[in-house]
């Protein structure tokens, strides 16, 4: 902190104020001297300082007291240090009383002694500029562009939520492309609740977390006697979803002849219950999701070209990974923060600017799930009311990227710590795709999705 705080002195005894000043030049401290507590109001109008060190008896009609008072009333962030003689102590601890209407933050006793100087004014500008970097970040959460639960500052985000808006009105099907973690399903909430369809069902289905076998019973229900196991008749979630949305994540892993009885459903509305030639109508609209490039696998004769198409009439909403809307995290961070403390009954007030600045500056794989899950485990073992990098996970501590940018040692580690780390520098390696880092592991990508959500990382 002390290579960017700015000190003002103010010292009406020249040899006194210049030794002040060369003792702190010496600690990188960008500093101004002036002689009277009129010429310090006016600096305080000019640049607000992060300290002040002032002489308690000023010559003059303006004094130490009058400079506290109008540092705090320019500049509430701002913490100023008295300096007194010695015996007359009582007036700064006065000045110290949280029952005054401003409050010093310490004093010190002619004649100085130059390390408790330093000490003194390393600890008032550690806690300004914290204090002061707490209330532009909240600014920023108040000012944070907010959308049905989307939360950022950057362009990116605030051009595809103005698609969205649009795209919400109409009646066709969406496709939502994001990595993992993004919030796609956030995206998919905001696209219903801001339609005409807004209070009906909402329902979801992971196309990649059922088995080929049971995703069309899922999808489109199933008779009584259709297949061993079923014993009673059971609606699939189209219809559970009737006049409302139903959202398919994960729309790439869907096999391809789950494909071609989908596409029927989109372009006629009509849905065959598994084990019966009964058909049913349902008024269903149908949003999509997927963390692949759909063209490429239509390319690779891995998904139906009519039913891409099909859903992406509109082009694709796009949401940009973390790591290319950085500016939003701070934003972010706050945000989590505030829904920790409701939800685990914690009391943080906020991060230092070096956690922050280890936050920004991480790539973050699993995206904004990832970052969440990182700030509500801090927020849960923190020890003080501020997280210093003491209270980062292990791996962010001495890095701003969770994973290892070399081979690491991994001695010590549980054969599951090894296969999770083994995963990350994979999945990371790909940029976030799951289909390239599945084929890089030797593993379907089904077994992927499950060994992601077993490790926390999606």
């Amino acid at each position: 902190m002390s290579d960017t705080a700015f000190v003002l002195i103010v010292e009406d005894e020249v040899a006194h104020g210049e030794a002040i000043a060369e003792a702190l030049e010496r600690s990188k401290y960008a500093c101004n001297l002036v002689g009277s507590g009129k010429a310090a109001i006016e600096s305080l109008r000019t640049r607000a300082p992060d300290v002040v060190v002032t002489d308690y008896m000023l010559g003059g009609s303006v004094d130490g007291m009058d400079v506290l008072r109008a540092a705090k009333k320019t500049s509430p962030d701002t913490e100023v240090i008295l300096i007194t003689a010695y015996g007359s102590e009582s007036l700064a601890r006065e000045a110290l009383s949280r029952d005054g209407s401003v409050q010093a933050y310490d004093y010190l006793i002619k004649p100085l002694d130059i390390d408790l100087l330093r000490d003194k004014v390393a600890r008032a500008a550690k806690q300004a500029i914290a204090a002061r970097e707490a209330r532009m970040l909240r600014r920023q959460v108040d000012e944070a562009f907010a959308f049905c639960g989307i939360i950022g500052n950057s362009d990116t985000i605030r051009r595809e939520i103005k698609r969205l808006k649009k795209i919400a009105r109409s009646k066709s099907t969406v496709l939502i492309v994001g990595e993992t973690g993004t919030g796609k399903e956030l995206f998919a909430q905001a696209i219903h609740q801001n339609s005409q369809r807004a209070g009906k069902p909402f329902k979801v289905l992971n196309c990649a977390a059922v088995s080929e076998t049971l995703l069309e019973s899922e999808l489109f229900g199933h008779v009584k006697g259709a297949f061993t196991g079923a014993v009673t008749d059971r609606k699939g979630l189209v219809q559970a979803a009737d006049g409302g949305t139903l959202f398919l994540d994960e729309i790439g892993d869907m096999p391809l002849q789950m494909q071609a009885k989908l596409l029927r459903t989109l372009e006629t509305g009509e849905v065959l219950r598994v084990g019966t030639n009964d058909v049913a109508h349902f008024d269903v609209r149908f949003v999509a999701a997927t963390n692949h490039d759909l063209s490429e696998l239509v390319r690779k004769g891995e998904f139906r070209e009519d039913l891409f198409y099909r859903i992406h009439a509109h082009g694709a909403i796009r949401i940009p990974p973390l790591r290319q809307r950085r500016e939003d995290i701070p934003v972010l961070v706050q945000r989590f923060i505030e829904q920790a403390n409701k939800e685990q009954e914690t009391a943080i007030e906020g991060v230092t600017a070096e956690v922050m600045r280890k936050l920004v500056n991480h790539t973050w794989p699993g995206n904004v799930r990832e970052l969440r899950n990182v700030v509500y485990r801090m927020c849960i073992e923190a020890e003080g009311p501020r997280m210093d990098v003491a209270d980062l996970p292990d791996p962010l501590k001495g890095s701003t990227d969770i994973v290892p940018a070399g081979p690491p040692n991994l001695a010590g580690l549980s054969m599951a710590d090894v296969e999770k780390l083994h995963i990350m520098n994979t999945l990371r390696m790909f940029g976030g795709n799951r289909e390239k880092t599945a084929k890089a592991l030797g593993i379907g990508a089904r077994t992927l999705y499950r060994k992601l959500r077993d490790y926390g990382l999606r």
